[in-house]
């Protein structure tokens, strides 16, 4: 058998790269798990803003609505958006019945 000849400063050399690449690989695995928390936050803001812009479109065409009601408001407007809502209210009730 052939024998190998090993050099202590050698394997020292090798032991601290494999103890750096470890080192390296721990921050990375922190890291990681730091940015997927960082993305579901994220991801959670998001989806309260849309819930929150869904929200204030609904406010505004409350407001459109009632506004054209009241008096002075805009008569032409208000004949629109009610057919606007009777449309889709036909809608929904074709849907129902098939």
């Amino acid at each position: 058998m052939h024998e190998i000849d090993t050099d202590p400063a050698m394997l020292e050399d090798i032991r601290k790269h494999i103890e750096k690449l470890i080192a390296l690989y721990e921050a990375e695995k922190v890291e990681n798990e730091r940015l997927r928390e960082e993305l579901r936050a994220c991801k959670e803001t998001g989806e309260a803003y849309r819930r929150q812009i869904m929200d204030l479109e609904s406010s505004i065409e409350t407001l459109k609505l009632t506004e054209a009601f009241t008096a002075g408001g805009d008569h032409r407007a208000a004949k629109e958006k009610m057919d606007q809502l009777i449309r889709e209210i036909d809608k929904c009730i074709s849907y129902l019945e098939s």
